[in-house]
């Protein structure tokens, strides 16, 4: 089997997995198995896969279907964490993102440009001004910069490259270089180097409970959710990477020891582009009294959030209230010319980060690494755990708490992440050189083909495949022209979506790129996945009503005003058909 053929997380192709994951027993067990699909246990299987050892990776969900699919999209140096003087965290943060537009991931994290305004003409230039000053020497301490120097704007300047600002509350502003990705491809993606590099990967596989001989976990007993059926998968080293159900998970494993994790939830809102004038590809970031507040282009809307508020209640419901959203538009039109509305928010998202907090009892210096803003624990032998960090430095963590499980079991294997690029990253920069030829030969606009581009990287050319072998799935589809119905079949053939929510929310953006949340959109789109993925009519029929259901839940949390009430409202709306 080919490289490429591994990657390709298809339908027969997840019975396959699910079977070389069956196949770990205890006299032939996995050297690692890692339970949690977002970016830290794809990242973490990712590294462990290409050190050449067997390794598993199992998903409740679908892949990054928690905080790493709602994010803020950036991959950023974290030029706020100065002010804490953290500068060990900033300079490893710069360094990881170098890294991916240079080298590993160039096809999925791009430069973008950030206007930081000022309201206090001497404090702000001069507090803010040395602040990214230092960021940009950061990034030039012994290697080639990836993204241009910082430039000072003065009145005028700032009003020509962001006329979007309010130029009376604004008295200047200062312009810099950060990265922005799409989260949840970008996690489908380590998924899938993964299993390029012979991991067996399973989505909708739920860990029921941990495998021990005597006070040694020695895998995880896992349930298919698409069958019901239940199987042991040994393991020789165990990886917990469960973000905000870090702690569920310890307590299903009895441990004594562990991390714990709070949770804080983060919103954004979605804006037609042409509502904020501004130059293309050009941002802003300000600070506000509880969090950093961002305006971020994306396509053809823009990104604005977050918040940072304390989640008590259940993380899988997580939802935006009415007052989350009027204090991301109340902050975003304290520096805008013109003000938003809630008649302008086109599509709201909800995650939660997972915040660490000092270990548990029972740890001791000897089972635990604690490295700036993350943490690997042992929390019972076999059993390591991960929790902290941020987006910019899945590899770095990956690779800490890869090392950290098999010090012991599997010396002298050393990550190779840093020189491996994810998959898509090869002959990528060929494709861009071509993307004129590409848009000819298939009638696509230069918009449509760069869209393409960012989105699948070397990859791009198994999607075309598609069109030449039949010419309809270049069509865009009705209600939502974005992405094509190409696009729409590769997510199931190619990248491990099993339900209609999975295409929707995850490859790609549907539920809040379009005011209806991607509701006319859904007929279609099930119509085109249904026959990949066996379904009857009845099947198609409940995931197209499951997934109204999860947005008439959403649209009702966000006219409630506590977290109470939105959990209360996303509850009652489960994103996958029980039925299946």
């Amino acid at each position: 089997m080919s490289d490429q053929q591994r990657s390709a997380l298809t339908p027969a192709g997840r019975a396959e997995h699910l079977s070389r994951l069956r196949a770990a027993t205890a006299s032939n067990p996995l050297d690692v198995l890692v339970v949690g699909g977002g970016v830290n246990g794809a990242g973490a299987a990712f590294d462990a896969a290409t050190r050449g050892l067997s390794v598993g990776l199992v998903e409740t969900h679908d892949w990054a279907s928690g905080t790493s699919s709602r994010s803020s999209k950036l991959m950023h140096g974290g030029l706020r964490y100065l002010q804490m003087l953290d500068f060990a965290l900033v300079a490893e943060a710069l360094r990881e993102r170098d890294l991916l537009i240079e080298h590993t991931a160039p096809h999925l994290v791009r430069p973008i440009k950030f206007v930081f305004p000022f309201f206090k003409k001497v404090v702000d230039r001069a507090f803010i001004g040395s602040g990214v000053a230092l960021y940009d020497v950061m990034q030039s301490v012994g290697r080639r910069r990836a993204v241009p120097f910082h430039r000072h704007l003065l009145h005028k300047k700032m009003l020509e490259v962001f006329p979007g600002l309010d130029g009376e509350k604004s008295v200047g502003a200062l312009e810099y270089y950060d990265a922005q990705m799409d989260d949840a491809r970008f996690v489908m993606m380590l998924v899938r180097s993964a299993a390029q590099h012979d991991a067996a990967v399973a989505n909708y596989t739920t860990v029921v409970g941990y495998l021990h001989e005597g006070r040694t976990v020695v895998g995880a007993r896992v349930r298919d959710e698409e069958s019901g059926e239940e199987f042991e998968v040994h393991a020789r080293e165990t990886i917990l990477a469960g973000g905000v159900w870090t702690q569920e998970q310890q307590e299903l494993a009895g441990a004594d020891a562990g991390l714990e994790v709070l949770a804080s939830k983060g919103i954004h809102i979605t804006v037609a582009r042409d509502r904020i004038p501004a130059v293309p590809d050009t941002g802003i970031i300000t600070q506000t009294e509880k969090s950093v507040l961002f305006i971020i282009p994306w396509d053809e809307y823009w990104v604005i959030g977050t918040t940072d508020t304390p989640w008590t209640q259940d993380p899988r419901d997580v939802g935006a209230t009415g007052e989350d959203i009027e204090y991301v538009l109340e902050h975003a039109n304290a520096v805008l010319k013109d003000d938003l509305t809630r008649e302008d928010v086109i599509g709201v998202y909800s995650g939660l980060r997972p915040l660490l907090q000092p270990v548990k009892k029972g740890s001791d210096k000897g089972s635990t690494k604690v490295s700036r803003e993350h943490t690997v624990m042992e929390v019972e032998p076999g059993l390591s755990a991960i929790a902290g960090g941020k987006f910019t430095t899945y590899r770095v963590m990956a690779e800490d708490v890869v090392d950290f499980a098999i010090k012991d079991s599997q010396p002298g294997r050393p990550s190779l992440t840093r020189s491996i690029p994810v998959i898509g990253a090869q002959g990528y920069q060929a494709l861009v050189q071509d993307k004129a030829v590409i848009g000819r030969r298939h009638g696509f606009d230069e918009i449509r083909t760069d869209r393409l581009l960012f989105r699948y990287g070397a990859l791009l050319q198994d999607v075309l495949a598609l069109i030449d072998e039949d010419a309809s799935l270049a069509t865009p589809l009705e209600h939502a022209p974005r992405y094509l119905r190409a696009e729409v079949l590769y997510a199931v053939r190619a990248e491990g979506a099993r339900h209609l929510v999975d295409v929707l929310q995850r490859r790609t953006r549907l539920d809040y790129e379009t005011r209806d949340r991607g509701v006319a959109a859904a007929d279609e789109i099930a119509a085109l996945i249904a026959p990949e993925l066996g379904w009857d009519d009845a099947t198609r029929t409940r995931e197209i009503e499951t997934y109204r259901a999860v947005i008439e839940a959403r649209l009702a949390g966000e006219a409630t005003t506590s977290d109470a009430e939105v959990a209360a409202r996303i509850a009652t709306a489960p994103e996958v058909p029980a039925e299946n």
